[in-house]
């Protein structure tokens, strides 16, 4: 199911881009709380912006398959870097794929395909998370415009993104079908960005305050039709929650690749450390981990594929995934010992950076939520 010779050169030249740009920067870019932008532009010019993107918009035309193993591959070397991947990827620019008019992905997704545009997805809101219903950032139709108006938070890219889909609520708080949609570009007036979020984790990765005062979009900007803005952000969150199962899943073999090597140098008792069962064993906890984590991520990838519902697949491997990347690294910290507390050695990073994928895109508690209400459907 992910072992294609497709497969194996994507893998490959996604290790190779990341051992040779990202890797010589991870603690500068993660110390200073740099987002670097240059970076993103390469990783546009060699196809990892538009994965998903066909050719045709000058996209690499590959499927979700290869898409997990860009994420993963990424994100073994540094989780804030995966993170922007996945959130360009999957949420701005696949949702201009999947619900933009012909006009809007002529014009949009040549550029954030190749990097010429970063992309942004506004939903989060300081009051409501998984509450969309009730957001407070609302759009007015006016003749041939919309105005904007609210704030969002917690965005990936809210300071620099070019092009942000902003998820607004056109209808009464709490009704049915009352969100809607837009495309706006940072060029715009009403575009602003407030506080850049200063995070445990992920700090290569821009977190920030999106705010839309008066923001005047034409018609052509709405994302399908009024009111249908919920429900397409429902079918991008499933697309994002392999995405973020993906991401888990490189920090998670990130942390235990460092941890199996270290096992293997460090010495006490005249022997390695890895000789010693209660190492070993933790070991072969992670190692089980990892496996049934990528069974799961790819199996969603695979019905994501097939255009078969995967709203519980998706689910499971998101929670999944990122709890355990949780577990794996702690437990690669505790490998490590002292060293492991140190930012001398890669384990911290794999930490601090493991614990947003238990909350970003759904909390694990989202996602059993999710997970429950499909199971129940079932029987």
């Amino acid at each position: 199911m992910y072992k294609s010779e497709q497969l194996t050169l994507v893998r490959e030249s996604a290790r190779d881009f990341a051992e040779r740009f990202i890797r010589p920067h991870i603690m500068e870019w993660d110390e200073a709380q740099i987002f670097p932008i240059e970076l993103m532009h390469q990783l546009g010019e060699h196809g990892f912006l538009g994965v998903l993107v066909p050719e045709e918009y000058g996209g690499a035309g590959l499927g979700y398959q290869e898409y997990v193993s860009v994420i993963d591959e990424i994100a073994q070397v540094c989780g804030s870097i995966g993170l922007s991947v996945a959130a360009h990827n999957s949420l701005c620019t696949n949702h201009i794929l999947q619900f933009g008019s012909e006009e809007q992905k002529q014009k949009y997704l040549p550029k954030l395909a190749t990097g010429q545009a970063i992309g942004a997805w506004a939903l989060t809101e300081a009051n409501t998370g998984s509450d969309s219903a009730r957001m407070m950032c609302v759009a007015r139709r006016e003749g041939d415009e919309y105005v904007l108006n609210g704030s969002k938070c917690w965005i990936t890219h809210g300071k620099s993104g070019d092009v942000v889909v902003v998820m607004t609520r056109t209808g009464e708080i709490g009704a049915k079908n009352n969100s809607t949609a837009f495309i706006v570009e940072r060029s715009n007036v009403g575009l602003k960005y407030g506080k850049k979020e200063n995070k445990l984790g992920m700090r290569a990765s821009e977190t920030a305050e999106v705010i839309l005062e008066d923001c005047r979009v034409p018609i052509s900007a709405r994302l399908g039709e009024e009111g249908d803005g919920f429900k397409q952000a429902m079918k991008i969150l499933d697309g994002g929650r392999i995405s973020i199962a993906a991401l888990s899943l490189g920090i998670a073999k990130g942390a235990m690749s460092a941890a199996a090597k270290y096992a293997q140098e460090r010495q006490q008792f005249g022997q390695p450390i890895a000789n010693f069962q209660g190492i070993s064993f933790k070991l072969a906890e992670m190692a089980t981990k990892v496996h049934a984590a990528e069974l799961m991520t790819r199996e969603a990838a695979a019905l994501k594929m097939e255009g078969t519902s995967m709203t519980k697949e998706a689910a499971m491997a998101k929670f999944y995934a990122s709890e355990i990347c949780v577990e794996v690294s702690t437990d690669a910290v505790q490998i490590f010992g002292g060293y492991g507390y140190t930012k001398d050695f890669p384990v911290e990073k794999f930490y601090r950076d493991s614990k947003l994928c238990t909350i970003g895109e759904g909390t694990s508690e989202i996602q059993k939520i999710v997970i429950a209400r499909e199971v129940l459907k079932e029987y």
